[in-house]
């Protein structure tokens, strides 16, 4: 459930597609919410554009998943409510009717991968912070980072870690794979070694690695699927 501000004081409460005049597929609706248009159409070339576009493709593809979305965001009530009022003021969306109040620190996990991310920002102010915490929660899910991103490809998720994370980004000089990359500089940092074999081409996992990350968006996918008449993973369905 999510809550569309139909006045600035009177707050609704309807499921995703109904606060969004109709709109069936949820992940699409909801960026289209936050900022006027289809994310197909994102003009990304100015940072303060790319930003933008990034939050709402992270905030897109955590109300596809369903549940709890203060939890699969990776930001608590306070955050996400900041979030929207600097952001997409224009939405007239605020979190305090539509998520539970619940404990959004996460697990050690996703903690560790947060904390990394933080002491190697390389950017000020807030949007780097966020951008930590939602990063670190996605990569626990089992896409491809930029998959369960909402982002379009792989390349906007490497622009994403190079402009607020740029001295841990710049570290993947052989572009391994975020998420395989993220684990191997936390296991170097607490002086362990993450794998046995010394050369990269030489190991069993290199696919795991440095594979093709090629792939459909979440969003393109929930659409296709939908059109299909796949009623059974339909967004806010399952």
């Amino acid at each position: 459930m999510i809550a569309a501000q139909a006045s600035r004081t009177d707050l609704l409460s309807f499921p995703l597609a109904e606060a969004v005049s109709g709109e069936t597929h949820a992940g699409r609706a909801f960026y289209r919410l936050l900022t006027g248009h289809d994310p197909a159409e994102a003009d990304i070339d100015d940072n303060d554009d790319f930003d933008r576009h990034v939050l709402a493709s992270i905030l897109a593809a955590a109300a596809m998943d369903g549940g709890s979305f203060a939890e699969r965001a990776g930001l608590a009530e306070q955050e996400l409510n900041e979030l929207l009022a600097e952001c997409f003021p224009s939405a007239q969306v605020r979190a305090v009717a539509w998520i539970s109040r619940s404990d959004t620190m996460g697990d050690d996990e996703t903690m560790m991968v947060r904390d990394l991310l933080l002491a190697q920002r390389s950017s000020e102010g807030e949007v780097g912070r966020w951008l930590a915490a939602m990063v670190a929660r996605r990569a626990m899910e089992p896409n491809h980072l930029w998959e369960d991103l909402g982002l379009r490809e792989r390349a906007e998720l490497s622009r994403l870690l190079m402009r607020h994370f740029a001295p841990l980004a710049a570290r993947n000089t052989r572009n391994m794979r975020w998420k395989r990359f993220f684990y191997r500089m936390l296991c170097e940092d607490d002086g362990f070694v993450m794998c046995t074999t010394p050369v990269c081409t030489q190991c069993n996992d290199f696919d795991l690695c440095f594979g093709e990350e090629s792939g459909e968006t979440r969003m393109a996918e929930r659409r296709r699927e939908f059109l299909r008449g796949d009623g059974d993973h339909a967004d806010g369905v399952r």
